[in-house]
């Protein structure tokens, strides 16, 4: 049997070169088969399309690098969820930037593993660089540890709580606004039950936290506050909440997945006023910073706490190594091999700037208020409320929630967009998440249009 080829290496550009040729025109070919957001047909059509398509998935001889490319980079582009079409809005699935792609092609090639620094000697010395930078937006003294993402950071922010608090048993408080993530968190680490405040108007109210707080037992307490929620996008009063929190002794983490790109913006960054009070914050730049997944962070303002993380193994951080000067890599996560993420982002951070993703994150939210205000204009339709970042829900008038159910799940199927749902002031809504800077107004003036059609069905 001939040699594999390798992607990197002296020969590995050579190599990956006509293959890449074969990918891209199998994206092109996937994609104008598809026609729209996403397959025709619901998932029965989709898995049997899948199905017969690969056949076995492993058999006993191989296809080759260009049969086998063509065909399953055809599959999925054509069975895909694009968040690059226009009317791809229900989820915070953000289209990846093609610098970021580009930059994560690379970072595949060369594979470094970022647990010691033998087999990534320029990839972490980036890493503390690029997450320092990005921490100092949130604090000045802060550091940052990457993630795959804020549910991956939220754990992670309970650990630490829990770690620096030890022996003392740590009670997480939440609204009921936050992620579902955090009550996993508690589950997963063996805590108490947490302790949910009622959000009807979908944002932490500091009077709730403090009549909760004030009625909590002698413990040490850990608030989770949102910036940004899964649903509609709102922000918790993050000033007076750290307020509580200081008053109570409580510490503050805030999941910042959704809002904290608003760091780069100089038009909205105020909306995230008291994010610098938190112990811990979860960003998330594969959502409103356009990268491929994974990219989360979770900053840390006292970078001493990281040393609960800490872990010696001997193949990887001997400590005559460490002695002698190789970075101990062990305590910048809980995983041990993991890729460097953080190449896609410090290409993209250069490439763009701060003020360039800024102007990016502006846009969607910009286009977000637009759309809001031509539904609240528009006769059939009800505006649920102002958007504060780029998420707007919104519902015909005069539909039951069921028949509502039934009209997203038909335009999912049906392949014509992809519409996500909420539940807010006790009724169902259609849910546009905008995270897609090429989206234009006409764009969501054909989807109301397809929604009325599909009403009136």
């Amino acid at each position: 049997m001939p040699d594999a080829p390798l992607a990197s290496g002296p020969a590995g550009p050579t190599h990956l070169r006509p293959l890449l040729d074969t990918v891209l025109t199998a994206l092109t070919e996937g994609a104008t088969a598809r026609q729209g957001p996403l397959p025709a047909g619901g998932p029965t059509t989709v898995t049997e399309h899948v199905r017969r398509t690969v056949g076995h998935p492993l058999p006993e001889h191989g296809t080759g690098d260009e049969e086998a490319l063509t065909t399953l980079v055809q599959l999925l582009a054509h069975g895909a969820a694009d968040p690059a079409d226009p009317l791809c809005a229900a989820h915070l699935h953000c289209p990846s930037l093609a610098v970021a792609t580009a930059a994560d092609l690379a970072a595949s090639a060369l594979n470094p593993s970022m647990d010691s620094w033998d087999q990534a000697p320029a990839a972490s010395a980036l890493e503390t660089l690029v997450t320092d930078a990005l921490a100092a937006l949130v604090h000045p003294s802060a550091t940052a540890l990457v993630t795959t993402g804020a549910t991956e950071a939220n754990q992670l922010a309970l650990l630490l709580a829990r770690e620096t608090h030890t022996p003392a048993t740590l009670q997480l408080v939440t609204g009921a606004n936050a992620h579902h993530s955090l009550q996993r968190a508690a589950w997963l680490l063996g805590l108490p039950e947490p302790i949910t405040v009622p959000t009807p108007t979908d944002v932490l109210d500091p009077t709730a936290l403090n009549d909760t707080l004030t009625q909590l037992p002698k413990a040490t307490v850990l608030v989770a506050a949102t910036a940004g929620t899964t649903d509609a996008g709102h922000i918790d009063p993050l000033p007076a909440i750290a307020d509580v929190c200081d008053h109570h002794g409580a510490r503050l983490h805030i999941d910042a997945a959704y809002g904290g790109t608003l760091l780069f913006s100089d038009r909205r960054r105020r909306l995230l006023d008291g994010l610098d009070r938190a112990h811990t914050v979860a960003l998330d730049l594969h959502k409103l910073g356009w990268q491929p997944v994974a990219a989360g962070l979770l900053t840390v303002r006292d970078r001493g706490e990281t040393r609960a993380l800490a872990h010696q193994a001997d193949y990887l951080n001997a400590d005559d190594d460490i002695h002698a000067g190789l970075p101990d890599l062990l305590d910048r996560s809980l995983r041990t091999t993991r890729r460097p993420d953080i190449f896609k982002i410090a290409t993209t951070l250069r490439a763009l700037g701060r003020t360039g993703i800024g102007a990016l994150v502006d846009q969607v939210c910009d286009l977000a208020s637009g759309f809001a205000h031509t539904i609240d204009s528009h006769p059939r339709f009800e505006l649920y409320a102002r958007p504060t970042l780029s998420t707007v829900l919104f519902r015909p008038h005069h539909i039951e929630d069921a028949a509502l159910g039934r009209l997203r799940r038909t335009l999912l199927t049906e392949g014509h967009a992809v519409l996500g749902r909420a539940h807010a002031d006790g009724r169902l809504w259609l849910k546009v998440t905008l995270l897609n800077p090429h989206t234009r107004p006409a764009d969501l003036a054909g989807l109301l249009k397809l929604v009325e059609g599909h009403t009136s069905r």
